[in-house]
């Protein structure tokens, strides 16, 4: 039996003990002194169960000793299996880039987190011939830049959901010259107009208890993608991407969307126009 089968398996038997026990989700939150969606998370596998978690829903439960040890060492198992077989590496500019355009093709809701550069999906071909020129043959770097420019034909999608989280500080880093940053917020500021995308900033001047110092992309909530200098992760650990999907919230939830994140992008952009002369 696989990991993925096995937290299946875990997630399930929780339910049923639940069941047998003849409590609703409500009530078995209130027991264990959980919220009633960490329940749902636990018993439909989007979130994996810990040992800890597995102990207090037993005890909540009253499962018998010998069934309530063998579910908390398979959630040890687990934990352990997780850790050490969750990341899987990808390397090579343009095959990360059409990996990303598989993730994003198969996805319906996707969230993405910025705060050094803009996201691919919305970079112009100017901003992206900057962002891969260092350390790429032309060859490459083209056929990189080919790869993510078709990423944003995703954007027309209306079957897609699109959350799209940028710090200013990303957007004040010039790539090239004023020239280059103005034709990238104009873009910017049309894609935050499609019916799937949702487009936050988060100006300089909002105070912020969140930090996060990398980049990362949620895909449903199956995987999420971060990347590194040398290579980007691929992440779909329950544990993993239930951790980045509440980050991801507090984030989202101090940056302005809407008409008010189009006021910080145009207000950007005129300064990028000003600065061109």
């Amino acid at each position: 039996m696989d990991d993925t089968s096995s937290g299946r398996d875990l997630a399930g038997v929780l339910r049923e003990f639940r069941h047998r026990a003849g409590l609703g989700g409500v009530e078995a939150a209130r027991l264990a002194g959980v919220s009633q969606s960490k329940i749902s998370k636990l018993e439909n596998g989007k979130l994996r169960a810990d040992p800890d978690d597995v102990r207090t829903l037993c005890d909540v439960y009253g499962v018998p000793a010998d069934e309530r040890d063998d579910l908390i060492r398979l959630a040890a198992e687990l934990k352990t299996e997780s850790r050490l077989s969750r990341v899987v590496m990808t390397r090579g500019a343009a095959q990360l880039q059409r990996q990303f355009g598989q993730l994003e093709s198969k996805a319906t809701v996707l969230r993405s987190f910025q705060p050094a550069m803009v996201p691919g999906i919305l970079q112009t071909r100017r901003y992206a011939r900057l962002v891969f020129g260092d350390g790429l043959s032309d060859e490459n770097r083209d056929s990189a830049v080919a790869a993510r420019i078709d990423r944003g034909e995703a954007l027309d999608d209306e079957s897609k959901q699109f959350t799209l989280i940028i710090t200013e500080g990303a957007l004040r880093w010039q790539a090239g010259d004023p020239h280059v940053m103005t034709e990238q917020l104009d873009a910017i500021i049309t894609a935050s107009r499609r019916p799937g995308v949702r487009l936050g900033v988060i100006p300089w001047t909002t105070p912020v208890a969140v930090f996060c110092t990398h980049a990362f992309h949620i895909y449903d909530a199956v995987a999420v993608v971060v990347g590194t200098e040398v290579a980007s992760a691929v992440l779909d650990s329950p544990d993993d991407v239930g951790l980045y999907q509440q980050l991801f919230d507090s984030l989202e939830a101090v940056a302005s969307t809407g008409d008010e994140a189009r006021r910080e992008l145009l207000r950007i952009r005129n300064d990028y126009q000003l600065l061109g002369g």
